[in-house]
């Protein structure tokens, strides 16, 4: 009887070691759902603050854009603009009017002939070389290779890259040429010599920026 009773209790025993065995491994595995669980919750988070902080630089880019096209589409001094144009190396900044008039030249530089500012062919700008900031008096100190800057509300921003300067009488109109073989070029005009000569100063489109 008593060998029959210490089997009985050596069963019990096991039984209840192997219970508690059994329990221990169900409370360790659901710990370790729980904590891959929080750990995908917290990866999913990451990536959401990484995908709203993408789109919001986006947004802002865009919105910068608009604004930019927003500035230059305005009027200046009671002109209306049609461009602006920029030459970093004479520290260039100026509206580009779209209209061509004797008043409007003695404030701005202004569209003299061609297509729509940043379209395919050749735009004219024509401007004084007044000793004023926004005027054309530092083309001369231009070399070819130098880039400049053209901005519209249509097209945006392009950067061209001047390959040719000279100079032509007044009457010469060949450099209002539209043969540019489907390429967006720009004409800089303006007075040297004391009027007696037009100097001529040619970009052609570099790459287009925004």
């Amino acid at each position: 009887m008593k060998k029959e009773r210490g089997k009985k209790e050596k069963i019990i025993k096991k039984i209840f070691v192997g219970g508690i065995f059994l329990i221990l491994i169900s409370v360790g595995i659901g710990v370790y759902q729980e904590n891959q669980i929080q750990f995908l919750q917290e990866d999913q988070n990451r990536t959401e603050v990484t995908l709203e902080k993408t789109l919001d630089e986006t947004t802002q880019k865009e919105i910068k854009k608009e604004t930019e096209k927003i500035q230059i589409s305005q009027e200046y001094l009671g002109f209306e603009v049609d461009a602006q144009l920029m030459i970093p190396k004479i520290n260039l900044e100026t509206y580009i009017l779209k209209e061509y008039t004797e008043e409007g030249m003695k404030l701005c530089a202004a569209k003299f002939w061609g297509p729509e500012p940043n379209e395919i062919g050749n735009f004219c700008i024509a401007g004084h070389n007044y000793n004023k900031e926004n005027m054309f008096n530092h083309l001369i100190d231009l070399e070819i290779g130098d880039e400049l800057y053209l901005i519209d509300s249509q097209n945006g921003k392009y950067e061209y890259e001047i390959y040719d300067i000279y100079k032509v009488k007044p009457q010469n109109i060949a450099p209002l040429n539209q043969e540019t073989n489907g390429k967006r070029v720009i004409t800089l005009i303006t007075c040297v010599n004391y009027s007696k000569n037009r100097l001529i100063v040619q970009a052609v489109e570099r790459q287009k920026i925004s």
